[in-house]
């Protein structure tokens, strides 16, 4: 028996295919980075004890299953859950920490994962705290940052997958109350 896909909640804005490329992109720029900054300290790229991912839950699992495999280096990876769009809420709430960040990190060189840059106050938050823990370095990748919102915390992302306008959107991790994160595309949720 064949089973339908879900019916797409709205516009497509970013077809999987793109996607899929500019993760494999991303993935690569970001290795190249961390191989300049492991051989800046005199290591080599088999340096995994200094490499750290910390993707955010639950949004960005998608998009991390599908840029670690475009990263050819020993690394480890912490997962952080945040959350700040409770419910079915298309509005920040702001950003609470629901799990304990690692305190390992002094002396690393960290990413910091998330599925989109709305209103900065999740990636602001981590950005702080782990700054506390003195790492060797700090960089943000987000698959998605939105224009045009008033962000509340002066973020910048060091890697971007794609801009997009400031519409609620759905797919590869990212959901509404839960739902549409295992879409391939990202879709302008209607209404």
């Amino acid at each position: 028996m064949a089973v339908k896909f879900l019916e797409t909640p709205g516009q497509v804005l970013i077809h999987r295919d793109q996607i899929a490329s500019r993760i494999a992109e991303l993935g690569n720029e970001i290795a190249h980075d961390l191989v300049v900054d492991l051989e800046a300290e005199g290591l080599g790229a088999d340096a995994s004890d200094r490499v750290v991912l910390l993707p955010v839950l639950t949004g960005a699992i998608i998009f991390t299953a599908d840029l670690v495999r475009h990263m050819p280096l020993n690394l480890s990876m912490r997962m952080v859950t945040v959350s700040s769009y409770p419910g079915a809420s298309k509005m920040s709430k702001g950003a609470k920490l629901r799990s304990e960040l690692p305190t390992d990190l002094e002396g690393m060189h960290v990413i910091v994962l998330d599925d989109i840059l709305d209103t900065g106050q999740t990636l602001g938050l981590l950005h702080d705290m782990i700054s506390e823990q003195n790492p060797a370095s700090i960089r943000i990748c987000v698959l998605l940052d939105k224009q045009g919102v008033d962000r509340k915390h002066p973020v910048k992302a060091d890697y971007v997958g794609f801009e997009i306008p400031a519409a609620f959107v759905v797919g590869c991790g990212l959901d509404h109350d839960g739902l549409y994160r295992n879409l391939p595309d990202i879709v302008a949720l209607d209404g």
